[in-house]
């Protein structure tokens, strides 16, 4: 038994000293190994005690008030316990039960002046909050009445009521109270009255309620009903469904967050598995995309919602089980509006955007599969619902099957490709291209321009579309044909890619092409859903060169392909986003191996060639053509769309387009004007990890150049952190590593709650890591990033750690012979010594070199340099003097005496110099001259 005390003491103790250094994970650790060797009850209340102020140091308040309560137990009169108890109940919102804690602390204690002003403080804060609520209790009262007064004709006054509840219900605590004093039942009144506005500000302040709330999200969920909720989500009013999809979304977001971690707490302890609740929802949004009497936005809107909240949002969680049960309860939906043929009279009402987005939401619920038994059940359930049409139902049945097919093209395409292999399907595209039937045309002539770039049918099509598509160009009367004929003729001539050798149509046709196809988009009178096609065309066509140079000189085209970027009718980003990155040339490309070229010729492979064109000079050009025909603008309304088109692909595309565009230091100020730094940001954190990279190295290069204050304006400068860090992993290249240090650099010069933000993302350890950075350029730009991160107190205390060789480094590269590396390793020098004496004397410790590398910036004929020295030396003579006869034994006296009488143009050099001296002689080390001096 002593053995185990001793051992709880020794425990104890080194809690203690754990907790005093501010280790408090750590000596939490060792009060409860303590808590299960010692057995006495005294021993217990001052561990329980102890381990209260851990939990209150880590911000854990509920574990907090129970040690705290644990401790009381054992000993009521325990005043540091019942202290520590008010602090965590404080934080957890029981201002009553804190006071009364504070009470006993104060009658224990009575000339505690902490305990007083606590109390003090406490007392008054429960007052303020009393006459809030009461406040609030009565505000809250009064919208309603003002709501649900059907006598009530003011307008305005019903206006303002509704914005004042909802901006109340945004706020935690106002949310809270709406909910507790019966406000769900007046919200449904709100509902039942069946007026739009009422409507609206009911749903609007439901969004409030369960914004990040679990417990309140089920209890709404279950009184207001998830088919009720449905109903108002297809609505024809758009601005009510809008309304609808929003609270779904944050009822979405509040149940799946309880997928993702632990439940604590009382609050999570309601809702212990929300699965069931999340699948009654999507349920009825799988029953809204094909049910008789939806609006095409309500249904556009479930689309939305489908994606996102099926699929992970991350690939690192494991649990994908949401996807695969849409799958098997709700693919058909999907492929049902995905296959409908707008010209078609048909019980769902829709517009080109629903086809799209069941594109978009196949796609995502595709990708989020994780093994090839999964996604051979996909194919399947696609393979026999396209046959099951296609086989049976006549002329419609294969007009539906076709669309269908075309919609998987869109989304997945490996589905798309597996189902156009199915008998029959290819050879009833070609024959309805020739029907006489419009219909029968544009589901066929679309289809053949999806499938055209298939690697197994292209040549088939190839071979056996191109007449025909020359022929439908020729000779339909209709536009809507013709357009799209156009467009498939694009793309087989366009099949090269940028390679100026592989010409599939003879020399100018594809600028014939091009010609018509911007003749059709500046065409006012024909629909934007007609025109969108032309951009298509484009989007393939601009592989050319000469059709390029002749868009960009087009202004009229750009700006038309530009206002048609903002329209509503949102499938037509991806052509634009494509189209734009031809023009600036702003895909990757790799300059092929001289010796493979030589080897290519030997054997008489094909080389691929660069059109003259797409020298460098030519892309400059392009880029400022497209600049002054309004390129930010566009880019900046596509990155704003909500849009199911605007995929992870297109935000790459657009990324790819904005580093383009910022290449040259003299656009990147006109680029922010315009909106373009808030714009990449988002880009930068959303998307394929090739279209993050792209936009953070944008914002990297705006950061280096512009003022970052001014780029980013506000809050949004710590936005800009996060990628710029991405860009220091070790597997992005070295210009990203080296532009992401120089942007770093900046931001940590601004102020220390940026630093502080860098340091939070763990930027430190890469930071130091390229210090040892073989090139130059990069070993510069991180050793100058950390001269600016060491005015953080945090990190200037890492040159202090044992076994470290941070400081060892800053002293042998300020003798290097780079004058760049030098100046920042010595100016990060220059401020440690300043701030931190003890690092004076660990510079000796470091290297014997020590002497000779602040010798020689004394001497270099560097002016900076020298000053740097100079501030470093006086620092050294200041801490110690044992330092200080150190240097004045060596050369160095002799050195500074020199500097000391330096002219005009070294004063700053020729004081530090002499206050060096002034300090020898404070010391006794050396003796005033004849003058005194």
């Amino acid at each position: 038994m002593m053995e185990g005390s001793e051992a709880a003491a020794q425990l104890r103790q080194e809690g203690n000293q754990l907790f005093q250094a501010g280790h408090y994970v750590e000596a939490l650790a060792s009060y409860s190994r303590a808590l299960e060797l010692c057995a006495g009850a005294p021993e217990h209340a001052v561990l329980h005690r102890n381990r209260a102020a851990c939990h209150l140091k880590l911000e854990d308040y509920d574990k907090a008030e129970a040690d705290a309560s644990k401790a009381i137990e054992a000993d009521g009169y325990d005043v540091k316990a019942l202290f520590r108890r008010s602090q965590a109940l404080q934080k957890l919102g029981r201002l009553d039960q804190a006071v009364y804690d504070l009470r006993r602390c104060v009658s224990l204690e009575p000339k505690n002046k902490t305990f007083q002003e606590e109390l003090h403080s406490l007392a008054s804060s429960m007052q303020e909050k009393m006459k809030l609520m009461s406040c609030t209790d009565s505000k809250v009262e009064q919208m309603f009445q003002i709501l649900l007064d059907p006598k009530e004709t003011d307008t305005d006054k019903k206006q303002k009521a509704a914005q004042n509840l909802i901006v109340l219900a945004r706020e935690e605590a106002g949310a809270e109270k709406i909910f507790q004093n019966d406000g769900l039942p007046l919200l449904l009144r709100l509902l039942d009255a069946g007026r739009e506005d009422t409507t609206l500000a009911a749903l609007r302040t439901l969004v409030g309620l369960c914004s990040g709330h679990r417990s309140r999200t089920v209890a709404i969920l279950a009184e207001l009903g998830a088919l009720r909720i449905s109903a108002m989500l297809g609505m024809e009013h758009e601005q009510v469904s809008l309304a609808a999809c929003n609270l779904l979304q944050v009822m979405f977001d509040a149940l799946k967050e309880g997928l993702q971690r632990d439940f604590r707490g009382k609050e999570e302890a309601l809702v212990l598995d929300p699965s069931k609740e999340l699948k009654l929802l999507i349920g009825h949004l799988l029953e809204m995309l094909t049910k008789d009497g939806v609006s095409a936005h309500g249904r556009d809107n479930t689309l939305n919602l489908l994606i996102k909240v099926v699929p992970r949002k991350s690939l690192r969680e494991s649990n994908n089980s949401l996807t695969l049960w849409v799958i098997d309860q709700g693919l058909k939906k999907i492929l049902e509006v995905g296959g409908t043929v707008c010209e078609v009279p048909s019980r769902l009402p829709g517009m080109e955007n629903s086809r799209m987005s069941a594109a978009v939401l196949l796609n995502k619920l595709y990708g989020d599969l994780k093994c090839d038994a999964e996604r051979e059940n996909f194919h399947r359930l696609c393979e026999d619902y396209v046959r099951s049409w296609f086989e049976g139902h006549g002329l419609a049945g294969k007009l539906r099957a076709i669309q269908t097919v075309s919609c998987l093209l869109q989304g997945p395409s490996d589905a798309g490709n597996r189902v156009l292999e199915l008998d029959g399907i290819m050879e009833s595209v070609l024959a309805l291209c020739a029907s006489v039937r419009e219909v029968d045309q544009l589901v066929a002539v679309e289809a053949l321009i999806h499938a055209a770039d298939k690697a197994k049918r292209a040549s088939f099509i190839t071979a056996n579309g191109v007449t025909l598509l020359k022929n439908i160009y020729k000779c339909s009367e209709r536009d809507s044909i013709r357009i799209r004929a156009l467009v498939g003729l694009c793309k087989l001539g366009s099949a090269g890619g940028t390679d100026f050798s592989m010409k599939q149509f003879a020399e100018g046709s594809t600028l014939k092409l091009a010609k018509q196809c911007r003749k059709w988009l500046c065409n006012d009178a024909i629909d934007a859903g007609t025109r969108r096609w032309a951009v298509e065309g484009l989007a393939y066509l601009t592989f050319d060169a000469d059709v390029k140079e002749e868009l960009v000189e087009d202004k009229t085209a750009v700006q038309a392909m530009f206002q048609l970027a903002k329209w509503e009718e949102r499938s037509v980003l991806f052509a634009v986003a494509s189209t734009l990155v031809n023009c600036t040339n702003s895909y990757d490309h790799k300059e092929p191996d001289p010796q493979m070229v030589e080897l290519a010729k030997y054997a008489k492979q094909h080389i691929p060639e660069q059109h003259p064109k797409d020298e460098p000079s030519y892309v400059r050009r392009r880029v400022q053509k497209l600049l002054a025909a309004g390129l930010v603008s566009a880019l900046t309304c596509m990155v704003k769309s909500e849009n199911p088109a605007l995929t992870s692909s297109c935000r790459e595309l657009i990324s790819r387009v904005f580093l383009a565009v910022v290449e040259k230091a003299e656009d990147r100020g006109s680029v922010v004007a315009q909106g373009g730094g808030k714009a990449l940001i988002p880009l930068s954190l959303e998307g394929t990890e090739v279209g993050q990279t792209k936009a953070a190295q944008a914002l990297a290069k705006i950061t280096i150049t512009s003022n970052p204050e001014m780029a980013f304006p506000g809050e949004r400068i710590y936005e800009v952190v996060r990628p710029l860090v991405s860009l220091l992993q070790l597997h992005r290249m070295g210009l990203e590593n080296f532009e992401g240090l120089m942007a770093l650099t900046n931001l940590a010069g601004i102020s220390e709650r940026l630093r502080q933000k860098i340091l939070k993302e763990k930027a430190l350890p890469m930071i130091e890591g390229y210090m040892y950075e073989e090139h130059e350029l990069i070993r510069l730009a991180a050793t100058e990033c950390m001269c600016n991160m060491a005015m953080s107190k945090e990190v200037q205390e890492l040159f202090l750690a044992e076994g470290s060789d941070r400081l060892k480094l800053l002293v042998l590269y300020s003798g290097e012979d780079d004058e760049k590396l030098r100046r920042a390793a010595s100016g990060t020098l220059a401020m440690l010594t300043s701030l931190l004496p003890p690092v004076c004397r660990k510079i000796t410790q470091v290297t014997v070199h020590w002497l000779e590398i602040l010798q020689a910036l004394l001497l270099s004929p560097s002016l900076e340099l020298q000053h740097r020295g100079a501030v470093i030396v006086l620092n050294m003579m200041m801490a110690e003097r044992d330092l200080a006869a150190q240097l004045m034994e060596s050369e160095t006296l002799e050195i500074l005496s020199v500097l000391a009488k330096e002219e005009a143009e070294k004063a700053r050099v020729a004081q530090a110099a002499k206050e060096c001296l002034v300090q020898a002689v404070a010391y006794g080390l050396i003796k005033p001259n004849v003058a005194g001096e």
